[in-house]
């Protein structure tokens, strides 16, 4: 999955330095062409964001982790990744983390939003960042390691809860999390 990784990370810098390809609609690509799409559109912060997300896949499942030496559950993935690439601070837990930013309908996600999900039969016990193309990245539960889904899939879609995007200076205004710049 390591690989998988790299290879988005390397399409995902060809893209960025080639320019927009007008030949090709990204949907006649597939996911990578979708992707590197939504790279180009998505803005610097959640160019990183989705970068260091993508740059963790296979990092182990471990409940409470925080780390990528330690393993992440669902929460401590999106924590770390938020707060390596955007320098936000997020709470630990995704029902916290469900009260922050702005509520997003699931027509208009972007890269870099939250996707939240009833796992536990909770609401909004499990959240991943969303990549596009209806694709979203996680730390799933015990045994797996931080993967790639489909969250139009019949598991994901009966449990879809909500979506939220962070803004700095909303998420600031609703003073839940240290928002350094």
């Amino acid at each position: 999955m390591r690989l998988y990784a790299l290879i988005l990370t390397a399409v995902f810098g060809l893209a960025a330095n080639i320019g927009h390809a007008d030949d090709a609609a990204p949907e006649s690509l597939g996911f990578f062409g979708q992707a590197t799409s939504a790279m180009q559109q998505a803005g610097s912060t959640m160019q990183e964001v989705l970068l260091s997300a993508l740059a963790l896949s296979g990092t182990p499942y471990k409940f409470g982790g925080i780390s990528p030496e330690t393993g992440f559950d669902c929460s401590g993935f999106v924590r770390y990744v938020f707060n390596q690439a955007a320098n936000l601070t997020l709470p630990h837990g995704a029902r916290a983390i469900s009260q922050l930013g702005k509520s997003i309908p699931v027509d208009q996600l972007q890269p870099g939003d939250l996707v939240f999900f009833n796992t536990l039969k909770k609401s909004f016990s499990h959240v991943g960042i969303y990549l596009g193309d209806g694709r979203f990245i996680h730390a799933p539960s015990s045994g797996g390691g931080v993967d790639i889904v489909n969250m139009n899939d019949a598991y994901w879609t009966k449990r879809f809860n909500g979506a939220r995007r962070l803004d700095k200076q909303v998420v600031q205004q609703q003073g839940n999390i240290d928002a350094t710049e």
